[in-house]
């Protein structure tokens, strides 16, 4: 009895996550299957919210989360990004960030989140142009800000081991990730893509 329910559960979630994330099978080869049994809540939550993850960390960690920028730059497609709708030579904006918390007994801050997103800046108001170039806020604090009404797609997640870091979190190479890429929509064009990487 006990083995058909777990049975009837894996399937139930095999299911719902086929319905979550529409691209599935489209995964990088270097991603792993995720067993969710596995997982934590909190790490289930951030797996398939589909709201800010910043204000989802705060929310549980009762922690204000700081954004760190690592890296943003303009750079041009050598190839077509399907997922973007862009051909090769468009323009785009390439941006990392890591989003960690800090306890006062610890030295090093906690990472929940290194995000690594393409954003097409020829769909996005000036407003989010030019809080990516001044504001410390996550993309989702300033797509709320903006006032932009978007939508989110998720594509794909798996388990991923994490290589060729920043500097700044070069700690973490060799790690494992739980890793999830999604789409931001508004007015039915793609906006940005985001992969967001979360310490198992």
């Amino acid at each position: 009895m006990k083995t058909d329910t777990i049975a009837q559960s894996g399937a139930f979630v095999n299911t719902r996550m086929k319905a979550l994330f529409v691209a599935q099978e489209d995964k990088p080869t270097t991603l792993k299957e995720i067993n969710l049994a596995r997982l934590t809540p909190f790490q289930r939550g951030l797996l398939v919210t589909d709201g800010t993850v910043t204000r989802f960390v705060e929310a549980y960690t009762l922690a204000p989360v700081e954004v760190v920028l690592l890296q943003q730059a303009k750079q041009t497609l050598s190839t077509e990004n399907t997922w973007l709708q862009l051909s090769a030579g468009a323009e785009v904006i390439s941006r990392q960030v890591v989003l960690q918390t800090h306890r006062q007994e610890e030295s090093l801050p906690i990472i929940h989140t290194y995000a690594d997103s393409l954003i097409v800046p020829q769909c996005l108001p000036q407003s989010i142009l030019e809080g990516l170039e001044l504001d410390k806020q996550g993309l989702g604090g300033l797509l709320r800000r903006s006032g932009l009404e978007t939508r989110r797609e998720l594509l794909w997640c798996g388990i991923e081991v994490l290589t060729d870091l920043p500097s700044a979190i070069a700690h973490l190479e060799g790690e494992k990730f739980i890793s999830r890429t999604y789409r931001v929509f508004a007015n039915q064009k793609p906006l940005m893509l985001i992969n967001e990487k979360f310490p198992l």
